[in-house]
Order: structure tokens, then sequence, then C-alpha cells
């Protein structure tokens, strides 16, 4: 495929409607109205990274006859995803600022292009992250659909599946804020965000203290998200159960469940700090004083530790987190830890509650997102898991709860860093993905909970390809894979070769190099094992 990546917003892509041409992997460019086979080329030009700057992709063409369509096209992909790994669909997640803040699509034409291409790579679907700051933007229980319907429909168009992610934060790059709304609110109680002990606000998402308190013009945060979620599934009712087939809902910042216990990023050179407790917001400090007089310790709800390291202290420094004898295996350690983690799985069973009554009659699954926090695994406190909410140690197992959590409301957990291997992680930090995400895995098969897989950014290496593909064959309960996400690095020429050889081998074994099509304007007719005909719509 010959891929154009340019830093102009202006595009002209020609037709969008392909007719009946069947095509091999590829992506489009100017006036395409002929009837012919699409080719691969790999001359490609980088922008910056975000996609406001824009893309566009540009095809090759070789004469080809018209290809026969199967009668029983449909039908077949209907039964069976286009693209399997042991039963493992494959998404790619659109880009963060698809749908700009005055809510339109941020470049069309671009993004129908890269659509068609993952579509006849045999991609089975498409991740889109629908924002609260966009949709809901001015007025409390005013929404706006339009950009968000316009890139569903173009997503059925092509026969492609739809995962949405409803998105309850803001982000910092690109810039997505909170509703406006609801950041004036902010502005007179800064109290409904996270703080830290210095008193930092972490104003990217409410804090979870007050989930169940009124303090948006008199209704809780799960009230407002309640009728968000109403307002979707009602906008969206033609899509669900066909085209939608999962959502995901926010459970914190950068939609995770977890504590923004690094919102303060560590400066030091080669390994990162563990993070500090974010107890310190008024709602926070009310739940926790509460805490320790119903266990008869009133002094311990005061604060959270004193003897915590910052941001960017090796967190083996201080006395909280010591090896052996650290506060954290001290009574007062357990009580405070028990605490906090308690915070966190309330206030995710709140959400996951919500989602799977909201969306209880119609086909979809209903998934939450759960962080891969890796750094200083190798320790016995597990200083980073501990900060982020999770109390998980050497003498404690943190993630049954949650995945217990996930069972009762019957919803699937999305697991990202599937690209992370141990033997590129630095030393300083301890780290160990992989035993983290084989005690993970251990506790969903034990309780029936199935995985979501995600990458944690675009693999420009290679080993991240193949740590990819390792967890995609094993013996993991995993039934969707997610790449994250589309954009200039994602079409880049050090990445979306690599990205084809990767999905091209996921239904095959490993080929001799001589094997493989590395020809820059060769057709890709047998891009699957399955070589499927696919018809662009």
């Amino acid at each position: 495929m010959e891929v154009s990546v340019i830093g102009s917003s202006q595009m002209n892509l020609g037709r969008s409607d392909l007719g009946g041409k069947q095509v091999g992997y590829c992506s489009f460019t100017k006036n395409l109205n002929s009837k012919s086979k699409l080719c691969v080329g790999q001359s490609i030009t980088r922008p910056a990274k975000s996609m406001n700057n824009g893309f566009s992709l540009k095809a090759s063409a070789c004469t080809q006859a018209e290809p026969v369509i199967s009668e029983n096209a449909d039908a077949y992909r209907k039964s069976k995803p286009l693209l399997q790994t042991d039963g493992v669909k494959l998404f790619v997640g659109l880009p963060l600022d698809a749908v700009s803040n005055i809510n339109t699509v941020n470049h069309p034409r671009a993004i129908v292009a890269g659509l068609k291409a993952l579509k006849l790579l045999g991609v089975d679907g498409i991740e889109l992250p629908v924002w609260w700051g966009v949709v809901e933007k001015e007025t409390m229980g005013t929404y706006d659909w339009t950009g968000y319907l316009a890139l569903a429909e173009m997503i059925q168009k092509l026969g492609l599946k739809l995962h949405v992610s409803l998105c309850f934060h803001a982000s910092d790059e690109p810039k997505i804020p909170l509703p406006e709304w609801v950041s004036r609110i902010g502005e007179s109680d800064p109290s409904i965000f996270f703080r830290d002990q210095s008193g930092q606000h972490y104003k990217d998402c409410l804090s979870l203290a007050v989930t169940d308190v009124p303090v948006l013009d008199g209704k809780t945060p799960v009230q407002v998200y309640k009728e968000f979620c109403d307002s979707f599934k009602a906008e969206f009712s033609t899509f669900m159960g066909t085209t939608i087939t999962g959502i995901s809902i926010g459970l914190g910042p950068e939609g995770e469940l977890r504590y923004p216990s690094h919102h303060n990023p560590s400066k030091m050179n080669n390994h990162q700090g563990a993070g500090e407790f974010q107890c310190y917001d008024k709602y926070m400090l009310n739940s926790l004083k509460q805490y320790a007089e119903s266990s008869g310790n009133p002094l311990w709800g005061l604060g959270g530790p004193h003897d915590a390291p910052g941001y960017d202290q090796q967190p083996m420094t201080s006395n909280f987190f010591k090896e052996n004898g650290g506060s954290w295996e001290m009574t007062y350690g357990d009580f405070f830890l028990s605490w906090y983690s308690e915070q966190l799985i309330s206030h995710g069973s709140r959400l996951l509650s919500l989602a799977s009554e909201t969306f209880h009659d119609v086909p979809i699954s209903i998934c939450g997102k759960v962080p891969l926090v890796h750094s200083w695994y190798r320790t016995r406190s597990h200083p980073s898991e501990l900060t982020t909410g999770f109390y998980n140690t050497v003498n404690r197992d943190g993630y049954v709860e949650v995945v217990e959590m996930f069972a009762k409301h019957s919803c699937q957990i999305i697991l990202p860093g599937m690209d992370l291997s141990d033997n590129h992680q630095p030393n300083e930090s301890l780290s160990s993905p992989e035993m983290l995400l084989a005690q993970i895995t251990s506790s969903c098969r034990k309780h029936g909970v199935e995985i979501l897989g995600q990458n944690s950014m675009v693999a420009n290496a290679s080993n991240g390809f193949e740590q990819i593909k390792k967890n995609l064959s094993g013996d993991k309960e995993m039934s969707l894979f997610t790449y994250q996400r589309m954009g200039a690095d994602f079409f880049s020429p050090e990445h979306f070769p690599s990205f084809t050889h990767f999905v091209r081998n996921l239904n095959q074994p490993e080929q001799d190099s001589d094997d493989l099509p590395m020809k820059q304007e060769e057709c890709v007719e047998s891009l699957t094992s399955n070589h499927l005909q696919m018809q662009a719509v």
C-alpha cells in the first residue's frame, strides 16, 4: 500500500463510493472512480502526531479484472469474524479527536480512507471514544451527538463493527476538556476534583468520592452519567446489537479504574516514582474520617500516610513502602490501604451497575478498563499499584475483589499493555508487565470474566507486535483485541508495514522471509490465510 501522511488538513480523496470493486489491502487517493484493484506501496510522508494536522492515504493502482463476490458473503460475515486467532476479534481505535469540540468529524475523508484500508486488511471493527465534554458541552442535559452519529454511519456502511468508549474524563493531548458547565462548578467547588498532599488538584475527572454526592447542580455524577447513557442509547438505537457490539464505560482518569496517582509525572532519569495517594479533597477526607471513627482509630482519619514518598522519589527511600518493616505491612497500613482500595472498587461497582442496568435489554457487551500498573511489581509492597488504588502486595491478591466486581455485573475487563514484555522494561523500576498480566488473567479465568486486550502505545518496535501475538495465542480468556490507535504514528512508514505484517500473520504460521510479500507494488490478494474476497461499500 502506498500511504501518504501529510500535514495539511486539505484532502481530496475523491468519491468514497467504490461500488462493487474487489480491492486488496489499500488506501485511497484522488478520483478513485476506475474499476481497478489497489496495490501496495510504501511512499509515506509523516506529519505531527495529532490527527488535527490531518493525514491522507494515497493508493497506487494496477489493472485488475472485476472480482467475483460470493452470494453468501453477507451470511459468512455474520456467522464468522473476518479475522480470527482462536476466536479473538481485531478492532482498531479511531483518533481521540475524531470528533471536534464543536461536534464535527475531523478530516472525514481521511477517516473514511483509513477505515476502508482497515476493512480490507481484515479488521473486524472500530473503537470510538465518545467524550462527555463534546456531547454535553455547555448545559447539563443538553446533548449533541451529531459527529458521533456521522462516524457510526460511516462504520456501518463499511460493514465494520463498532465498540463505543463513553469517556467521562478529559484529555490533555489532544485537548478535550470536561463539559463547560462542570468546569464552572469546579471553579467554585474544587473539592469535586482529586487533590494530593501538596494541594494540587487533578481536574481531568471528578473525584470518585463524589460519585453519589449531589455536587452537580443538585444531581450526583451517577445521575448525570445515567442520563447521558440513556440519551446515547436512544440516539444510537438503530445501531445497537448490529453495528455497535460493545460499550465501555469510563471509570476514572483516562477512562481507567484508578486514582490519578501519577498526574505529576516523575522527572527522574531512568525510572519513575510510585506516585502519590490521592485522598486529600474534602470528600475523600470526610470518607476517611468516618472510616477511621468506625474502626475505633479516629486519629487515623486526619489524612493519608505521613511517611509516603513524593511523585519523584524512589518508593523504597520512604518508610511506608520499605521492603521489610514498612508501614504498608503494619496495622495502620492495612487500615489505610483497605479503605483506599474499597473506595475505588465501590466507585467502579456503581458505574458498572449503571451501565449494566441501562443496556441490559440490548445485545451488546459491557466492559470497563483496568490499568496494568506494572512498575515496582517485583518488590514486596508493589508501591505503584497501592497508590493507584489496587491493594496488591506480596501477601495479598488485590485483583480478586476487582474481578469479582466485574463478574457481579456481568462485565468484561479491558486490559492494556498487551504489547509490553519484561525484557524491554528499565531495570531500575523493577517492573514486570508479564507477571502482572498473568496474575490478573488467573483471577479472570477463575471468576469467568472475559478479557478484552489493548496495546499501550503504537508499537513501532517489532517486539511489541510479537508480544501482542504471544498474548493473543496464549491461554488467556480474551475475545477481542483493540489496537490503539489510528493517526499519524499509525500510518507512518516505521509502523504501518509492521502492522499489516502483524495482521496477515495472525491467522497463519510463521513463514520464511522469502515467502513474505515485501515488494512495494505487490497486490495483496492473499492478505489473510482465508483469502477473503471483500467488497468495499
